[in-house]
Parts: C-alpha cells; structure tokens; sequence
C-alpha cells in the first residue's frame, strides 16, 4: 500500500495544466477548422485528478453500489450495500465499528467496474482515499479528466438542449483547460482541486447528462492555448453586455491579452446574454439592514474598525474600469470615506440575505435621505459574477444563433488556440 506521504507525492508529480468553461468539438471539426492541425503538446495520455470533496469533516461514510475493496493497514471487501463510517483517530483516520488498526489513509475501490463508490449517499467514478488533516476526515476522489468532466460539464451549465451543444463543448474544453492548469493547486493539502465553486462542480455521477457526456467525448484531450501555455480560463454566468478584465475583478490576477473586455451584443440588437433570468437585477437596503451589513463586511473584508461605520451618509462610485464595471466605490461615514475597491466589493455590499452582490456592473441611486443620513439604498445591476472570460449564458445564445465551439472559446478569449493535451 501507498504511504500517506507518497500518495501525496504522487498527486503532485504530474504534468499541471489550465482551467476554463463548456465547449464541444469532433474530430471532422477539428480537420477543417484548425489549419495546421492541432498540436500533441501534452504529456501524452490522460492525467489523473486528485479532487477534495469534502475537507474539515467530523466524519464521511463510504459504501459501494458493488462490492468494494478497502485498503488501509489490511485489506478486506466490503459487500454492495454495506456502508462504513470514516472517522478522525488523532493524526490518522479508523472506521468505525471495524476491527481494524487505524491508518494514515485508508483507499476504496470499486471491484465491479460498472457500479459507482459512495461518498455520504453520492456515487462518484474513480477511487475515494479518506485521511486525516488537522484531526479532521477530508476525502479525496481519484479520477481521471475526462470522467470528472462528465459530471462538471452538466453542473456548470445546466441541463441543456440539443441546440446548445456548441455550448456544452465550449464548456467542457474550458473546464478540462482550468483543471489541467489548476493541479496541484492544494498539493499541500492531499488534492489537486476542490469540488465547489472556488474550483468547478462537480456532484458526481447524479449530475451527468447524455448532451453533457457528448460533449466532453467530442472534445476529449482539447484545451485552449496562449503561445503554447494552457490559458487562465475563466468563466462565469452572464456578463450583462461585456465580459471584464481581470485586474476589474480580482485583487492578484494581472491582466493578460486573451482576458481583455468583450462586448457581447448581437449584430440584429440586444446581447447574446439577456435570455439569463439575471442579465438585469436590483437590490435595495434600508438603513438599519445597510448599517448591519457594512459593520460585519467592512471588518472582515477590508480590515477597517467596525466603529467606524456608523451613520452612513453617503455611498457613491468614485472610479469604472475598461468595461464599465465599478473598480473603486466609496463608502461616506461621520468620520470621513471608507474606499471598497472592486475586487471586494461584492463582498462588502452584500444583499439583506446576506449574499454577495451578483456583479460589479452597478449603478447606485440614494432613494431616501433623512438629515443627511441614508435611510434607502437602491443598486441596479447588469449580469452576474466576476465576469472575466466566458460567459455562459452568452455562449448557450451563441450555440442557438448556430455558432460553433471554437467560435465561441475564440470570441471570449481572443488571441488563443485549441489543441489536443493528450
């Protein structure tokens, strides 16, 4: 048996790629469209992906569809059905109720390759390996690319049509590029990437769809390039009527010629995102609900004394990047102005849910004064998420106008290729 040690070694020893969004492409396509044919730049054959799907748990419970084989100090066969509870036991992980010594790791394989293991209720493809990591369970998922893309693809785009196929593949080529350039990002940790939104989703087999599956075989092996490197491939829902640049969006990500603003209007009128249910949305807060929030958000998120929230007075944008999206907002407060720069700021303002503010595309209107205090705030708003690279439902709207896969990968990230990885 592997030691915890060198399986995590081994998670780390291979080639690392990039990470992106939902694209489909056959081979017919790629003969006729990629003059001179795509380049073998890869390592050569499908990587495995070591995915952190639950990290910092007090417990996991694995059974299989089939019989399982457990590896850990000793090896035996747990039958279909059967189940097992993983728990912390100080620095190694034993199951509970077993009469077996507690391990560094213990490893979970299905014997019938047809039947799925199950991670707390949920099938996954590949292999399940449960340690422990600061007296907590985190349990891992060995997959390889193209299984885990099966379920990505589906999750990140929602059920689709088949004349939203383009769009699926566009995806699936993004997603494989972000994964591909992402591994190993928590190696420190056990695992390549995570399993929620700060990586992909990715569900597990549940979320697997045929249109989806097509998609990802259609493209299987391709990636998108920039001078020979995997691209930072992002993605997110509706850009509201043009994609952003990063340094708009992001505190540590520099600007680069393929992440620049693209307008996402249709030639006939409108923009190819406006089918999304939030291409245009508001938010408004009352004085109470604005206060509250600001004296939990400004802390935590920009450092600043929560005393010094108290009656806001004002709030205002001060400065819009290239696409138009806010990159500097100011906060007026008795004691002066708080500045909330873009890549906090749908942090700091979040709605009275509670939830971050759906984009930074905003304009900001003071509804009601009341002695020069603000008692109603109203935020109007285009798009949602960071909107850096491709947009979605953008590309979904695109595959119904009849563009293709790499059409669609070309317009958000100008300037790069599609290639063959593997």
């Amino acid at each position: 048996m592997m030691s915890d040690s060198s399986r995590r070694q081994r998670a780390t020893c291979c080639c690392y790629r990039s990470r992106i969004l939902w694209l489909s492409l056959g081979s017919l396509w790629l003969s006729t469209a990629c003059a001179p044919g795509p380049r073998v730049s890869g390592p050569g054959r499908e990587p495995t992906l070591r995915v952190g799907l639950v990290v910092g748990a007090a417990q996991v419970v694995v059974a299989g569809q089939g019989t399982v084989e457990v590896i850990g100090t000793t090896s035996f066969t747990l039958p279909a059905g059967a189940d097992v509870r993983v728990v912390p036991a100080d620095t190694r992980v034993r199951l509970d109720g077993y009469p077996t010594e507690p391990a560094d790791e213990f490893e979970f394989r299905s014997l019938d390759r047809s039947r799925f293991l199950l991670l707390n209720g949920r099938p996954y493809r590949g292999a399940l390996v449960v340690y422990s990591r600061d007296r907590s369970v985190v349990a891992v998922n060995e997959v390889g690319v193209e299984a885990y893309l099966r379920s990505v693809v589906t999750a990140e785009m929602g059920p689709r049509t088949g004349n939203e196929s383009a769009a699926l593949e566009a995806q699936a080529i993004v997603s494989r590029t972000y994964a591909l350039k992402n591994r190993g990002r928590f190696r420190s940790e056990g695992y390549d990437i995570r399993a929620g939104t700060s990586d992909q989703a990715y569900p597990g087999v549940d979320r697997e769809t045929a249109l989806g599956v097509s998609a990802v075989e259609n493209t299987a092996g391709l990636v998108v390039t920039y001078r020979g490197d995997l691209i930072a491939a992002f993605f997110h829902s509706t850009c509201g009527y043009s994609t952003a640049s990063p340094s708009e969006a992001f505190g540590s990500v520099r600007d680069v010629a393929y992440l620049r603003p693209v307008s996402d209007r249709r030639p006939s009128g409108g923009y190819y995102c406006d089918i999304s249910p939030r291409f245009r949305w508001s938010v408004e807060w009352d004085a109470t609900e604005l206060k509250d929030i600001l004296r939990s958000t400004v802390p935590a998120e920009l450092g600043v004394e929560q005393d010094m929230v108290d009656d806001i007075r004002d709030i205002h944008i001060q400065q819009k990047g290239r696409s138009g999206r806010v990159t500097e907002l100011r906060i007026a407060v008795g004691r002066g102005e708080i500045p909330v720069f873009g890549p906090d700021l749908r942090r700091v303002l979040q709605t009275p849910e509670r939830r971050p503010l759906g984009s930074t595309a905003i304009e900001i209107a003071v509804a009601e004064r009341v002695d020069d205090r603000v008692e109603r705030l109203r935020v109007s708003g285009a798009g949602w998420g960071h909107g850096v690279g491709m947009c979605q439902w953008g590309a979904v709207a695109r595959a119904r106008a009849g563009q293709k896969a790499a059409t669609i990968i070309s317009t958000y990230f100008p300037g790069t290729h599609i290639e063959r990885w593997y």
